[in-house]
């Protein structure tokens, strides 16, 4: 066994104080069960397995991704476990603990600098053109997250676990969009059991771009890019439910208080959409939704840090 066999298998738990009693229950995964406290390490090791095993990555070669943070600490740790060099373009809007994470794990950092540290669409373009670049020199492969579709499988076993767990008693699916492939290789492992289960897409109401509005400058790391995602489907889900950026802080630091669950912004954006999902089923459904990553990730930012 090593460390890539301990990704997965997330404890599920029930809310119990933010939920009200005329609403639905919600369950959430606990991701930051994951190695890095992350449900990218999922994702990580799924992309890196296929390239490996179609040879498109050779014994010795180097791994380049552009990310805001969790995704490059998963593939730092599998890299690290493989035996790769792992260059990252990030930036300065993503949290300072995210980018001493992927460093202490080995990844190279090359820094790409925001808008007033706001996550914008011309940013998420500026990376994505330096991670080309990189990706051009030889012995390179560039796991190019956003257009990856190697990526959605490596959710297919956390929509299994969540079938598993909830013995087939689920309603309704709601997670928020990065990439999108989260949202939808769970969407499509649940809908293939249940097809009457529905599935809802969370965004920041900021940049409302999956409901058809404008992009906009927002605060919710690793959801929102600013543009529809290539791997986004609409035909698998039910619903968008737009959250601010506010609410989604104010929900991190509730789920922290009241229920002891530590987590990020995504997270706390897929709760208040899973409450909002749980007003409308009612009581006797179930509503699943991921809390996404700890909040160990975010202890220096305005979410959690000491006012």
């Amino acid at each position: 066994m090593n460390v890539l066999d301990a990704i997965g298998n997330t404890s599920m738990v029930r809310l119990r104080r933010i939920v009200p009693a005329s609403g639905a229950r919600i369950l959430v995964k606990l991701e930051a069960e994951n190695p890095t406290g992350s449900m990218k390490d999922r994702m990580a090791r799924g992309v890196i397995e296929a390239a490996e095993g179609s040879g498109r990555l050779g014994k010795g070669g180097t791994v380049v991704e552009y990310t805001g943070g969790s995704t490059g600490a998963s593939l730092a740790l599998v890299c690290g476990a493989r035996g790769y060099r792992l260059r990252i373009v990030t930036s300065d809007a993503f949290s300072r603990e995210k980018l001493d994470q992927m460093a202490a794990l080995g990844a190279e950092l090359t820094l790409v600098p925001s808008e007033g540290g706001l996550t914008t669409r011309k940013l998420i373009l500026d990376m994505i053109e330096t991670a080309r670049e990189l990706s051009r020199e030889p012995g390179t492969y560039w796991t190019n997250q956003l257009e990856n579709v190697d990526s959605i499988a490596g959710y297919h076993a956390l929509g299994e676990e969540i079938w598993r767990q909830s013995d087939g008693r689920v309603d309704a699916f709601v997670h928020s969009v990065g990439t999108g492939a989260s949202s939808r290789g769970v969407a499509t492992v649940l809908k293939g059991h249940k097809p009457s289960l529905q599935a809802f897409a969370v965004e920041p109401g900021e940049s409302p771009v999956l409901s058809g509005g404008a992009p906009g400058p927002h605060k919710i790391e690793g959801i929102g890019v600013g543009y529809v995602p290539p791997l986004w489907d609409a035909s698998r889900f039910d619903g968008i439910e737009p959250v601010p950026t506010d609410e989604a802080k104010a929900m991190a630091r509730r789920l922290a208080r009241e229920e002891g669950l530590f987590a990020g912004t995504s997270s706390g954006a897929n709760v208040v959409a899973a409450l909002r999902v749980a007003g409308r089923l009612g009581p006797g459904a179930t509503v699943v939704t991921l809390l996404c990553d700890s909040g160990l990730k975010y202890l220096n930012t305005d979410v959690y840090r000491a006012r």
